[in-house]
């Protein structure tokens, strides 16, 4: 790296910093220790003989021994919180560094209207922050220019030589760094920023703008410190940096707010600048007249008042025109004026913290979330993820700005509100009987704290964090920055369950040398947050602490397992994955120094303290008699130095002239109104305040820093004067050298007695009896004095785990007696022994309460278990005891009773059963069974309802509503909850909704829909209960289905497969289907939104039954109607088009076998399409002087009127709304307004006999007769009327004339005609082909004429073909005029003759003619009959 500094490591990694941080090196592991079941029962005893060689590595993990697994209590179900969310990169502190700075810069550029992009150089992105700071410790741009140095920079960029990159770095610093260095320095030119298309634009990260969870202001136990407050240095500079902004600015920007946020991360410095001389007013506190609101206040002018502008800050006035620049417009929305806006720019920077998510989460939710984003991360299980690639990819995306990958972290939940992992006593988690061990374990976490080792016991706040465990939810790369613990305490963290989580630490001893390393990298983070890395937001590489000296160790915590953080360590690590772990403080002896030196330490940085140290060590000392020797020696030197202090400090305030005291009780004050107001310090002993500020105090430290008035004035308030610490710090000594003292006497006894051992031996005395004694007295004086210390420290290890954990060496209450009776019998005085007759004492005491609590009929569980916990805190084996153990199962089943009892909605069938077969197994007892009967008895009561309602909900017939109500009101006394017979309410309460519904749907003459009814009656089938309106509805809707089938049968045809509702409606559609679906495509393209859709059967039958009356529904067939005349008008067009003559087109395709027109032909009256009689049904059958209709048009039996009436008067008795019965109601109307306009311009008869039309225009009475001949055609009913007006266009445009001639010159035609088809023999055997006659074949003439009579009678344009015939002639022809001739050969050909106007002949096969059409049928070819249809 070669002289390059330290903190340019990360940017020697180009894009990402991959170069130096991809390659993570994992610090050396902690040391790992694995304890005996022996030292695992006393932790704390393991801690201490472990500690001279875990303290030296900071953090060591403790794997339990096998078969130590304690249940996991915590409730899940009940367990939520809200994550805290982690941007990894800005966790890192020289990343979040950066981060900044181009926040700086982007924000920068954007108030100049322009957008900062990040250029690559080299294929690697560049980083601007590095290259600003190398060139301004190497003199600024213009040093760097003149000396010639952007080459040097470039290497120390980690750019390789020889590439010219200097001169890229010179014009990119130059562009994008340079005008932002000048204002730094005050320039005032107006910057411009051109940007290569190629580079990515850079979003700012906006850090202080998202951080939600700051530092407590007031909170007096905070567990992570406030941050120091920044002196206001602006306020001399307002005047002129509003100058200033107003100079450099596009003032647009500002208005939208965008520039306060910037100045929250520059320096404010003094530029002079050039200003209009214009005066500036002074503002005059107070409120402003009306006048002075309408003053400009830098020209004084009050004209132009539409260019006046208010700010919305402090309402003062100014001109567009008055600002410098000049506003052109006037800003929209919230404007500041220059004043207000160098206020809010002079604010100092927000601290960084983290956000709270905005989503809650449970444990199940959390879990599912965190393996989603690992599985999906590395695209892998996440089982199958290694450890060392989840770590190497940690540290790559901590250290990177490109990449921003977001995490959340359930951090300091605390366990008082859901639970703690570890089971607790009267807790709500029920331990088995072989768990009960665990309640009282001491690596218990809710135990640790509290054990009598460690000194937390005697702070009485009970502290979340360091007494009450917090409960940590992890995923992976969430992590914890490096921190050190509150007041400098240990800390224990045991992982319950989930994937591991890795750790970093450094010793006690290098703490202020990594926060050292950490400031020397990271000077800006610190410049405006001191106290950052008490806030548990900032991460560094440990690489990089390690390359500056710093000792790192690491280690895996797997589940299962604990890790113990020493006094002091700095520590951080992160997770591998989802996982729970459970975290404490506690406080040994030990560390009794350490916290009163982090007293110290807080006070110079002005951080809060957790708890009082000084009233800690009060406390303890009040408690001397009970210490233990160790702890009581500890404290004793720890109060020494507390006494020295204060009386130091005392005199201190003396010589400053503060003689009024008071006695202050500060035991009976919170913590926040006992804090000094310099240091933040929590002041037990003394503090001093002054009448000028009752409600501040500060401590005798800062007695200068209280307020301006005289000392003199002030009061010293104390807790204790130092007179009444003296009996305190006597006991204590008293107790921590009494030890000292009755050893030392014990050993000069013992001495002298062994002496005299050591001088019978000598002497070589023989082995009397009184030697024997002597050494017996030796022997039993040294175990006793063993033993009674051990029992007295409660440090005798009389209990271990073997097997099932049962305790064995326990002394029996005799054993104790005799113990006892044995220290007074020996010849020499043991100190212990009225000790230990006082434990005898305890322990009968116990045997008597055991006996008084054991008396009653059932005593509570608590009383039961404090009294458990106070023999079990014996060390004797108590026979009373097991009784106990048992009374307790005993409460506790029947207070579980009694709690279940209480809360009738949650007590289940279920819930009671369990409730018995947990009682089933205790011991006897009267008020245990009575309270089984009473449980007994109650779940058969609900078995027997239960049951009893299941049968009344599937029983058929149902019962009725009376019924289910009366069974309702008997259940409703039972304390219990039943499903079946909430059910059963449930359904009694539907029926009386559904009973409700039904009065209401007929209810004042209302006539229901049928889709109502059909829906109400449903329902009512999915009720089990007796309705008595159902079967009046069913039988509705049945006379409905009959009225339904018999208007069907009226209506349609046979095998139709129209619907009643199809038939009787106007049509939605005319003529093929493929036309409609394209036309219906074409119109919806142009029209997106249609208010009402009636384009099809479907449409119209849902705007007819959600129609709200009969009105409304006629209104919508009117529509469908006007719809289905336009279509058909269309349609009839379109056929007719057909047969017009054109000479490019081909044959038109008619009929439904969509074929050109050949043979008889047939023209619907309607759709005016033409077809084969022979692909026409029944076309014998057709009536003659009716209106001929196609298949497709003629959709129904159309009935005559009189059989329509009856089924509309049925409908009406009914009472019931149908889309068919408005339907028919519509079809009737329509048909009387059809008769009506019939009658209006119906033809009428002359005496003479001749046809005129009354009081109406020829031609224009053509078009309505046309016209109402189609609407008569369709509708649906047959009427007189359509026969008479069919009648009357028929003679119209046939007059009678016409038809005599017909008859009279065509009559030989016809029977010429007659003979025209014949067969042609041929004689194959050798004749000479010459001309042969076709023979002819000839019909009466008289039925021939009658044949077409009947043709020419049915229609005017009913027949297609021209009936013109030309005379046959006899001449012979041997050529067929078909385009395409086969050439039939053979003994017999078959020839047909056209009937139309040609006359020519054909083959019969080739125009696909049978002799049996030919015979009884015309034949006309295809060119006559094009020729007749263009005509």
């Amino acid at each position: 790296l070669g002289g390059i500094e330290p903190w340019l490591f990360p940017a020697l990694g180009g894009s990402g910093n991959r170069g130096y941080l991809s390659c993570f090196i994992p610090p050396p592991e902690c040391p790992v220790f694995e304890p005996s079941w022996e030292e695992f029962a006393d932790p704390f005893g393991f801690i201490n003989k472990i500690r001279p060689i875990a303290e030296n590595t900071g953090i060591c993990k403790i794997r339990p021994p096998p078969g130590w697994q304690p249940p996991f209590a915590c409730d899940v179900d009940r367990l939520h919180f809200t994550p805290r969310i982690q941007r990894l990169n800005e966790l890192e502190a020289q990343t979040r560094v950066k981060l900044n700075f181009l926040d700086q810069i982007a924000k920068f550029w954007e108030l100049q209207g322009c957008t900062l992009k990040i250029p690559h150089v080299e294929r690697k992105t560049l980083d601007l922050y590095v290259l600003y700071k190398l060139v301004k410790e190497e003199g600024g741009f213009d040093g760097v220019c003149k000396e010639r140095r952007w080459t040097q920079i470039a290497l120390k960029m980690g750019f390789a030589p020889g590439k010219a990159v200097g001169s890229h770095l010179r014009a990119h610093y130059e562009r994008i760094l340079y005008p932002y260095y000048l204002f730094q320095a005050g320039n005032s030119q107006k910057p411009t920023l051109t940007n290569d298309t190629k580079d990515k634009e850079y979003k700012p990260h906006d850090l202080p703008q998202r951080q939600s969870v700051q530092p407590a202001e007031t909170c007096s136990i905070a567990r992570r410190a406030k941050r120091t407050k920044v002196k206001n240095m602006y306020r001399n500079l307002i005047h002129t940096w509003t100058r200033y902004v107003l100079l450099n600015f596009n003032l647009n920007a500002v208005w939208n707010f965008k520039l306060i946020y910037f100045y929250k991360f520059l320096p404010v410095k003094k530029i002079p600048m050039q200003v209009k001389e214009e005066p500036i007013e002074q503002q005059v506190e107070g409120e402003k007249s009306k006048v002075e609101q309408y003053i400009c206040l830098v020209c004084g002018g009050g004209d132009d008042e539409d260019r006046l502008l208010l700010c919305d800050g402090c309402d003062d006035s100014y001109h567009t025109f008055c600002l410098i620049p000049p506003l052109h417009d006037v800003p929209k929305g919230d404007w500041r004026c220059p004043k207000c806006l160098a206020q809010e720019c002079g604010k100092p920077p927000v601290a960084f913290g983290f956000e709270q998510a905005s989503r809650d989460y449970t444990l199940r939710t959390f879990g599912d979330m965190a393996d989603s984003f690992k599985s999906d991360y590395f695209n892998m299980p996440v089982h199958m993820v290694p450890t060392e690639l989840v770590e190497k990819e940690f540290w790559r995306l901590v250290s990177t700005i490109e990449e921003d990958v977001t995490v959340e972290y359930g951090a300091d939940i605390a366990s008082k509100d859901f639970g703690s992992g570890f089971p607790v006593k009267n807790g709500t988690f029920k331990v088995s009987p072989v768990e009960e061990d665990y309640l009282s374990n001491g690596w218990n976490l809710n135990n640790m704290p509290v054990l009598d080792a460690s000194v937390l016991t005697h702070v009485t706040a009970d502290i979340c964090g360091m007494k009450l465990p917090w409960l940590y939810v992890g995923m992976c790369f969430s992590s914890f920055c490096w921190h050190i613990e509150d007041h400098w305490s240990y800390s224990i963290n045991y992982l319950h369950w989930g994937e591991p989580k890795t750790w970093y630490g450094a010793p006690g001893y290098a703490a202020e040398q990594l926060e050292n390393v950490m400031k020397s990298l990271a000077p800006e983070l610190f410049e405006s947050q001191p106290d950052l890395l008490h806030q548990l937001v900032t991460i560094m590489n440990p690489n990089v602490l390690m390359e500056h000296g710093v000792p790192i160790y690491r280690t895996n915590q797997c589940a299962g397992e604990f890790v113990i953080t020493f006094p002091r360590a700095y520590h951080s690590g992160f997770n591998q994955g989802f996982n729970f772990a459970e975290a404490v403080n506690f406080c040994t002896a030990d560390w009794m120094p350490l916290g009163r030196q982090c007293i110290q330490h807080y006070r110079s940085l002005n951080r809060y303290c957790v708890f009082s140290h000084d009233e800690m060590t009060c406390n303890i000392a009040s408690k001397a008699d009970s210490l233990e020797l160790e702890l009581a020696s500890t404290v004793q030197k720890d109060m020494c130095a507390m006494i020295l202090e204060e009386k130091m400090l005392r005199e201190k305030v003396y010589k400053l002239g503060v003689w009024h005291s008071q006695q202050v009780d500060y035991d009976l004050l919170p913590d926040e109104e006992r804090q000094c107001a310099k240091c933040r310090t929590t002041c037990y002993l003394s503090a001093i305040t002054c009448p000028c500020i009752p409600d501040q105090l500060v401590c005798l430290y800062h007695i200068e820093d209280l307020c301006s008035c005289p000392a003199r004035s002030y009061t010293l308030n104390y807790k204790y004067t130092l007179a009444e610490l003296k009996p305190l710090f006597q006991a204590l000594t008293a107790r921590a050298e009494s030890y000292e003292d009755w050893a030392s006497k014990v050993n000069k006894i013992l001495k002298e007695l062994h002496s005299l051992v050591v001088e019978a031996e000598k002497k070589s005395y023989p082995e009397t009896d009184l030697l024997s004694h002597l050494r017996q007295v030796i022997q039993n004086a040294d175990r006793c004095t063993s033993m009674a210390q051990q029992l007295l420290n409660g440090k005798r290890q009389t209990r271990y785990r073997s097997g099932g954990g049962k305790s064995q060496n326990q002394l029996t209450v005799e054993e104790l007696m005799s113990f006892v009776n044995q220290l007074y019998d020996l010849p020499c005085t043991i100190r212990q022994a009225p000790f230990l007759k006082a434990l005898l004492n305890r322990v009968e005491q116990f045997q008597q309460q055991s006996s008084d609590l054991l008396a009653e009929d059932m005593p509570g569980s608590s009383a039961l278990q404090s009294l458990l916990d106070e023999g079990a805190g014996l060390d004797v084996e108590l026979p009373q005891l097991v009784v106990l153990r048992q009374r307790l199962e005993q409460a506790r089943w029947v207070e579980a009773v009694k709690e279940a009892s209480d809360q009738p909605a949650d007590l289940s069938l279920d819930c009671m059963r369990r409730l018995i077969d947990q009682g089933v197994g205790l011991t006897p007892h009267a008020c245990v069974e009575r309270t089984m009967a009473r449980l007994q008895e109650l779940l058969t009561v609900c078995e027997h309802w239960e049951e009893k309602a299941h049968n009344m909900l599937t029983a058929r017939p149902c019962h009725s509503i009376e019924t289910l109500e009366a069974a309702i009101q008997e259940v409703d006394s039972i304390p219990a909850y039943l499903p079946s017979c909430l059910q059963l309410k449930d359904c009694v309460n539907g029926a009386r909704e559904w009973i409700m519904e039904a009065d209401a749907l007929q209810a004042g003459g209302r006539i229901p829909g049928l889709a109502a009814l059909s829906e109400l009656v449903s329902r009512a089938r999915s009720i089990p209960v007796m309705l008595e309106p159902l079967s009046r509805l069913e039988s509705l809707i049945s006379e409905v289905q009959a009225w339904k089938e018999s208007a069907a049968k009226t209506f349609l045809l046979r095998n139709s497969s129209h619907s009643l509702l199809e038939v009787l409606c106007p049509r939605c559609e005319t003529g093929p289907q493929k036309s409609k679906s394209k036309k219906a495509k074409d119109v919806s393209v142009p029209c997106k939104k249609v208010e009402v859709k009636l384009d099809s059967l479907f449409d119209v039958e849902k705007a007819l039954s959600t129609s709200k009356d009969t009105v409304s529904a006629m209104a919508t067939l009117s529509e469908v109607h006007q719809k289905e005349l336009e279509s058909l008008s269309m349609l009839r067009t379109s056929n007719e088009s057909k047969f017009q003559s054109s000479p490019s087109c081909l044959a038109p395709t008619v009929c439904l076998c969509h074929t050109v027109p050949a043979g008889p032909m047939l023209q619907c009256e309607l759709c005016r399409d033409a077809y084969h009689s022979g692909c026409v049904p029944g076309f014998k059958d057709i009536q003659t002087g009716l209106p001929w209709l196609c298949p497709l048009c003629k959709r129904s039996e159309k009935p005559p009127l009189d059989k329509v009436l009856p089924l509309l008067a049925s409908l009406q008795r009914i009472r019931v709304r149908l889309p068919e019965g408005d339907a028919l109601r519509y079809v009737i109307e329509r048909t009387v307004r059809w008769q009506h306009k019939v009658q209006l311009v119906s033809p009428t008869q002359h005496p003479n006999g001749k046809v005129s039309l009354i009081c109406l225009n020829i031609v224009k009475l053509g078009t309505e007769l046309e016209e109402l001949l189609v609407e008569g055609l369709l509708m649906q009913v047959t009427l007189p009327e359509l026969q008479q007006l069919y009648s009357s266009l028929l003679n119209r445009f046939s007059p009678s004339q016409h038809s005599l001639q017909s008859s009279t010159k065509k009559e030989p035609e016809r029977l010429e005609k007659n003979s025209k088809r014949r067969l042609e023999k041929e004689n194959m055997e050798g004749q000479h082909r010459d001309k042969i006659k076709k023979p002819k074949k000839k019909k009466p003439k008289l039925s021939k004429e009658r044949r077409r009579e009947e043709k020419r009678t049915t229609s005017p344009s009913n027949s297609l073909s021209d009936l013109s015939y030309s005379d046959d002639s006899e001449e012979d022809w041997s050529v067929c005029s078909a385009k395409q001739c086969q050439q039939p050969e053979g003994n017999e050909v078959n020839w047909v003759q056209c009937d139309g106007s040609c006359n020519q002949w054909f083959h019969q096969i080739c125009v696909g003619v049978s002799a049996e059409q030919a015979e009884n049928e015309d034949y006309i070819c295809v060119s006559c009959a094009k020729n007749d249809l263009t005509k």
